[in-house]
């Protein structure tokens, strides 16, 4: 089960998007979690991280792999790991089935693991973690499909967004509206995803966000989507 190959570009652009983020999901029903959600999922988004780069250790690709069966919906694999097992790590979960895979503007072999995605047939992405400059990305902008920003610090569950969250995505929104790239780009949100701060991440530029517990958690699932998608 695949999405389209012109999935990014026939996204929604007439309203925020929701990457629902499978770290949130019931783990040990996470099958019916997906389906639970997926008709108002935009993207599945799946952190991957090795204890190194990022404190926790996060799905792997046999997990990936079966979660694909469940859904044609777009995944978005964001890895998290340490320059050494990069680029394999990008091998195996493409073959698992990833859409989109993003590494991190932090890694030392980003512009190759770059180059190795493309070469794959996907489409890739860059992550900024807070103390990254965003110009830091503007390289890149012609090769990636998805620039995310994140507002928390890296790996930790239940942060509260951080002040400079919305500066750095109405300065990422301007570079690549700037930048004219004939393709999409989309800008995305991760981390501090709360109800009192999406209105003004949406305001700042984010087309998607990536939900956690707002989404799974919430006592009216159907309610709290509508309410993100009417921002």
């Amino acid at each position: 089960m695949k999405p389209a190959a012109n999935w990014i570009e026939t996204l929604p652009a007439n309203r925020l998007m929701a990457e629902m983020s499978l770290w949130s999901a019931d783990l040990g029903r996470l099958e019916d979690d997906m389906r639970r959600v997926e008709a108002q999922t935009d993207i599945f988004h799946v952190d991957v991280a090795d204890g190194h780069f990022s404190p926790a250790f996060l799905f792997f690709p046999d997990l990936v792999a079966r979660c694909r069966k469940v859904s044609a919906k777009p995944f978005h694999v964001h890895l998290m790991v340490k320059d050494a097992i990069l680029e394999e790590q990008v091998k195996q979960f493409a073959e698992a089935g990833a859409d989109l895979i993003s590494v991190h503007a932090e890694n030392a072999n980003c512009a190759e693991a770059l180059k190795l995605i493309a070469s794959l047939g996907l489409k890739s992405g860059v992550v900024l973690q807070l103390h990254t400059p965003v110009s830091a990305a503007k390289a890149w902008l012609g090769d990636i499909s998805m620039l995310t920003l994140l507002g928390t610090r890296i790996g930790v569950k239940g942060q509260g967004l951080d002040d400079a969250a919305t500066t750095r995505l109405t300065e990422a929104k301007a570079m690549i509206a700037a930048a004219k790239n004939p393709h999409r780009i989309v800008l995305a949100a991760d981390g501090g995803i709360r109800e009192h701060t999406v209105p003004n991440l949406r305001k700042a530029g984010a087309e998607t966000i990536v939900m956690g517990s707002l989404a799974f958690n919430a006592p009216d699932f159907a309610a709290r989507m509508a309410w993100v998608h009417a921002q």
